[in-house]
């Protein structure tokens, strides 16, 4: 795992809120080289495809990102109870990953949050699968969360109804993880078209960012990433 050097470690840090930054530098000596290059474009509200070897922190990179912009919201008293986020992965093992990714750091976080503001509202997490209870999925529905993970299925699903629709038309943020594993096949295919529906459906400019392994040509994951907006 490569590291930058402390003065690119500090720089990229400097977007985030005290508390972000307080939560990382206590779990981490220092953010490692996608998360340093890829941070001040997030910031910038630009698509942005980060492409690395497993392990280099690629999914925490999104996702501390969107819990920042959260976080400062929910600080200052303006945190809607939309959704905002949509983390899309074609991984059966998502639970695990939304667990280590997502869940610890939005606790942690919350847990240092709420020491300094007792009142602050929280950030919700869902998850949406193909093995969802459908009580689940109701759920999600009547009271969404900030932040939902899904499968391209599920978000196809989603974009099918007229309640989902709905729901979706806050979304600013979508993440798409593995894309190396999708653009080549028919599922990559069918998540294109429902990443163009998404964005014209939503109310607000839809910022991508996409999470690779190290694949050539570079140019195909950024063009599938951004679409025909791109």
């Amino acid at each position: 795992m490569n590291i930058v050097d402390p003065a690119t470690a500090t720089a990229s840090l400097e977007a985030f809120h005290p508390l972000i930054r307080q939560w990382f530098l206590g779990r981490f000596r220092a953010p490692t080289e996608p998360q340093a290059a890829g941070w001040p474009h997030i910031a910038r509200g630009e698509h942005t495809l980060i492409a690395a070897p497993t392990g280099s922190g690629k999914t925490l990179t999104a996702f501390l990102a969107a819990i920042d912009r959260l976080l400062k919201e929910s600080l200052a008293g303006t945190l809607t109870g939309e959704l905002r986020v949509i983390y899309v992965s074609p991984l059966r093992a998502l639970s695990n990953d939304m667990h280590r990714n997502l869940e610890v750091p939005l606790a942690e976080i919350t847990e240092l949050a709420r020491n300094e503001f007792p009142d602050c509202p929280p950030i919700r997490a869902g998850l949406r699968t193909g093995d969802t209870p459908a009580s689940q999925r109701a759920a999600l529905i009547r009271k969404p969360p900030h932040i939902l993970v899904t499968t391209p299925e599920s978000l196809y699903l989603l974009l099918t109804s007229v309640k989902g629709r709905d729901r979706l038309r806050s979304v600013e943020t979508v993440i798409v993880d593995e894309i190396h594993s999708l653009v080549r096949d028919k599922r990559g295919s069918h998540l294109s078209l429902s990443l163009e529906r998404l964005a014209a459906l939503s109310e607000r400019p839809l910022q991508r960012i996409g999470l690779s392994a190290t694949q050539r040509p570079i140019a195909e994951m950024a063009a599938f990433l951004v679409g025909s907006g791109g």
